[in-house]
């Protein structure tokens, strides 16, 4: 993840930055889960965004 908020593209659509309060929120909001779910997701399977959408979707 790049700490260079301009700096954007591919590698910051795939991963989940749980360290950053707005990525927290704006995942949680884009999933449609609690922050508790989607950091329950992440600690399961990484932070791929690919494997943390199959993971709450039960697949």
């Amino acid at each position: 993840m790049t700490d260079d908020k301009q700096a954007t593209g591919s590698p910051d659509r795939d991963r989940i930055s749980l360290s950053e309060d707005y990525e927290v929120r704006d995942w949680s909001n884009s999933l449609g889960v609690s922050e508790e779910r989607l950091r329950e997701a992440v600690q399961a399977v990484g932070n791929s965004a690919d494997k943390v959408r199959a993971y709450l979707s039960g697949k």
